[in-house]
């Protein structure tokens, strides 16, 4: 089973905001989208941009290369040039601390 990384403490994590962390070489993009935690791949499908660099407005983010947008919730992408969804990962919030760890090879 995968360790669980630490992002940010709760306080230092305002809603609306978005973290970048390096999981055992994944680059992996956590928001706080109105105080509940997201976390997917921060690994554009369509050419391998990073999303974090992007606008994140809701529960979506649009990579700033070539405006392909992503559900953060889900993964799920929403629209060309990107077919392919994300990664998600497992957040949870521990003694105030918000975590992330990747559970595909689980």
């Amino acid at each position: 089973m995968s360790d669980w990384f630490n992002v940010a403490k709760l306080d230092e994590f305002a809603p609306g905001s978005v973290r970048s962390v390096n999981i055992d070489g994944t680059q992996v993009a956590v928001f706080n989208v109105g105080g509940e935690y997201f976390a997917i791949e921060d690994l554009c499908t369509h050419d391998g941009g990073v999303l974090t660099g992007g606008t994140f407005d809701g529960d979506v983010v649009v990579c700033p290369r070539h405006g392909a947008r992503f559900c953060v919730k889900t993964g799920k992408a929403l629209s060309p040039p990107a077919y392919e969804d994300v990664a998600v990962f497992p957040v949870r919030l521990e003694a105030g601390v918000v975590q992330v760890r990747d559970a595909r090879w689980d």
